[in-house]
C-alpha cells in the first residue's frame, strides 16, 4: 500500500460541495458548503454562518475567503 503526500489544496478539491469550517487567523470560525477554490486557497463559501468564540454571529449567503487568511480547514468527516 503507498501512502501519497496531499497538499492542501488537493485535499480542499476532494471536498468541494461538502459541508467544511474555515478557522481564520483572528480565531473567528466560518462554516459553510465549500463552493468552489483556485491556485492561491481563496474559498467561495455558500450558506456561510459566522461563529464568534464557538457563538453564532451573523449568516451569509454567499461569502469569499483570501487564502492567506485561513488558518485551518476541515470538512464534517476529516481535518487537514
Amino acid at each position: 500500500m503507498s501512502l501519497r503526500k496531499q497538499t492542501p489544496s488537493d485535499f480542499l478539491k476532494q471536498i468541494i460541495g461538502r459541508p467544511v469550517v474555515v478557522k481564520l487567523n483572528s480565531g473567528v470560525d466560518y462554516r459553510g458548503v465549500l463552493a468552489c477554490l483556485d491556485g492561491y486557497m481563496n474559498i467561495a463559501l455558500e450558506q456561510t454562518e459566522e461563529y464568534v468564540n464557538g457563538q453564532l454571529k451573523n449568516k451569509y449567503g454567499d461569502a469569499f475567503i483570501r487564502g492567506n487568511n485561513g488558518n485551518s480547514y476541515s470538512s464534517r468527516y476529516c481535518t487537514l
